[in-house]
């Protein structure tokens, strides 16, 4: 989480990844140039997007993946000259890649990081410029009011929330979307017909196809992996959680789609480009470790009860759980923290419905003077308790919790409105960032003794076998280069 304020996106429907095949010869459009009507859209709102998922990450890697990405773009037949895409790498922990009208193509850079070969970042990226050939946004504006993207932490900011005129059921559907994801599900069919594109552009580059499966595959090991570690705390990450749904199931339909097509994966020129890039949190916009969130420019940590999980972006903190939903945010700060709590509370109702707190009370939590009010709010047959929970950070700024629960069940979240705290200087200072180090097997290495480097504290061989696509039983040769993650270089 960054400080900032930032727009919804209205109007504007993005192209996730959720890859499959399709007959590409019948699909309308797919050769079309670029329209300078769709080029001004990109233009407008890729800025926006760039706030939004964390700006831009910069350095070679990042040059090394636009090259990739404007070589397999061109392969489309949209426009004429490599300068005539833009592609993105997202300074996001999120495993993500979509595009926008215009020649517009975004890949985050830890979905780089879980890739293993220069086909598979061509591939997705090249499903994405599918999307874009296929003009699957325009044909799916119908339903832009209800899949635009949007976000929890977002809509607190701004204070609009998509939905219906029910409070309860808008501020539950805003809390499931997480921070970073993206609500547009395009029809089998347009699935199918970007897969399809994607191979063809592969195989037009000189690429294997078959890299489309293999990336589908990684991207499944690792929702499985997510889910596994989040259940050593009870929790769970449901479908509805993960920026690409069910992958697995399109494993096997991207292989057949492929063929048995030949062609180049460049694996090892593709590790040694992206070695050194930024895996997971970036400490500018805090860290995840375990059940404790640390942010420390801003000099604060709180940490999340047992079976709930959180998901980090620029602009809030999403916590969720089976028992509840929370957002950890900011916002404008006059000095007035009971102004503050209200003006969070209208903006949760926005034009739906008038939000506030039966009373504010007033307290100090680990020295900080907060703020706190619930409202009860009818959720269709039921009732949900709405909860802002504020912190004043000295004169000039200020956070909050936003929580929903069943009525009656406000306690849910007390251990974590009481453990926000200010952090020392040398705690922030402990922070490190992890990177990807791309190391060459040597003669007696295995996967426990590699995966012992790995900076974590637990699920090191299972983290390292799927970031390097390696499966139970799965072995290592020497020579080979293989991912780890590591804490400095």
């Amino acid at each position: 989480m960054a400080k900032g304020k930032s727009r919804i996106l209205g109007g504007v429907a993005l192209a996730t990844l959720a890859l499959t095949g399709c007959a590409a010869g019948s699909i309308p459009g797919a050769s079309t140039p670029i329209t300078q009507s769709e080029a001004q859209q990109g233009a407008e709102y890729h800025p926006q997007l760039l706030a939004e998922f964390g700006g831009t990450y910069q350095g070679s890697q990042a040059a090394y993946i636009e090259s990739v990405g404007k070589n397999i773009a061109v392969q489309s037949g949209l426009g004429n000259a490599r300068e005539d895409f833009t592609v993105s790498v997202l300074n996001s922990p999120v495993n993500n890649a979509f595009a926008i009208p215009g020649g517009y193509i975004y890949t985050t850079r830890q979905l780089v990081a879980l890739m293993n070969n220069e086909a598979e970042l061509a591939g997705v990226l090249g499903h994405e410029v599918g999307h874009v050939a296929a003009r699957h946004s325009q044909r799916r504006q119908s339903a832009a009011q209800q899949n635009t993207l949007i976000g929890a932490g977002l809509a607190i900011l701004t204070g609009v929330l998509l939905g219906d005129s029910q409070v309860g059921n808008t501020l539950s559907r805003g809390f499931l979307q997480g921070s970073q994801l993206l609500t547009l599900r395009f029809s089998r069919t347009q699935e199918l017909e970007a897969d399809e594109l994607g191979i063809q552009y592969l195989t037009g580059a000189g690429y294997d196809p078959r890299a489309m499966s293999t990336v589908l595959q990684s991207l499944a090991s690792q929702n499985a992996l997510d889910a596994q570690l989040q259940g050593a705390g009870n929790a769970s990450i449901p479908e509805w959680a993960s920026t690409h749904p069910d992958p697995q199931s399109r494993v096997q339909t991207a292989l057949t789609k492929a063929g048995a097509g030949t062609g180049t994966l460049n694996r090892d020129v593709f590790l040694t480009r992206i070695d050194g890039i930024l895996y997971g949190d970036d400490p500018a916009q805090g860290v995840i470790e375990g059940q404790q969130f640390i942010h420390p420019d801003l000099r604060l940590s709180f940490s999340v009860p047992q079976g709930f999980y959180m998901v980090n972006s620029p602009r809030a903190v999403s916590i969720n759980g089976q028992s509840g939903k929370a957002q950890f945010s900011t916002g404008p700060y006059s000095g007035n923290l009971e102004t503050y709590l209200r003006s969070v509370f209208t903006a949760l109702g926005g034009q739906q419905q008038a939000l506030a707190p039966s009373s504010i009370q007033r307290t100090t939590v680990n020295g900080i003077p907060a703020a706190y009010g619930t409202a009860r709010v009818n959720n269709g047959s039921s009732q949900v308790d709405v909860t802002v929970f504020a912190y004043e950070f000295g004169n000039s700024q200020a956070f909050h919790f936003a929580t929903i629960v069943p009525a009656g069940q406000s306690g849910t979240f007390n251990a974590m409105f009481n453990s926000v705290r200010r952090i020392s200087t040398s705690e922030a200072a402990a922070i490190k960032p992890r990177y990807i180090d791309v190391v060459t097997v040597a003669r007696g290495d295995t996967v426990q003794s590699l995966a012992n480097r790995m900076a974590y504290d637990s699920g090191k061989v299972e983290r390292f076998r799927v970031l390097n696509a390696l499966g139970p039983n799965d072995t290592l040769q020497a020579g080979q280069k293989v991912k780890l993650v590591v804490r400095s270089r």
